[in-house]
């Protein structure tokens, strides 16, 4: 399991994804955004999460196909 600052920056970060795409998600119940508002900010998000991941393995030299 994460733990509590893993999650608050997680946290953090889909809200300012969700800015960024205009998607109105708020603290607590979204169940009025639809699936492909949501969708798109947990792809991007992941999206993201893998071009960071991708220019840190490229600066320490490692391979990436």
């Amino acid at each position: 399991m994460a733990n509590r600052s893993t999650k608050k920056s997680l946290e953090r970060f889909k809200y300012e994804v969700a800015d960024e795409l205009g998607v109105p998600l708020s603290n607590g119940y979204n169940g009025d955004l639809t699936a492909k508002q949501n969708g798109s900010v947990g792809g991007y998000m992941v999206k993201k999460m893998i071009e960071a991941q991708e220019r840190q393995m490229a600066g320490k030299g490692e391979n990436i196909q």
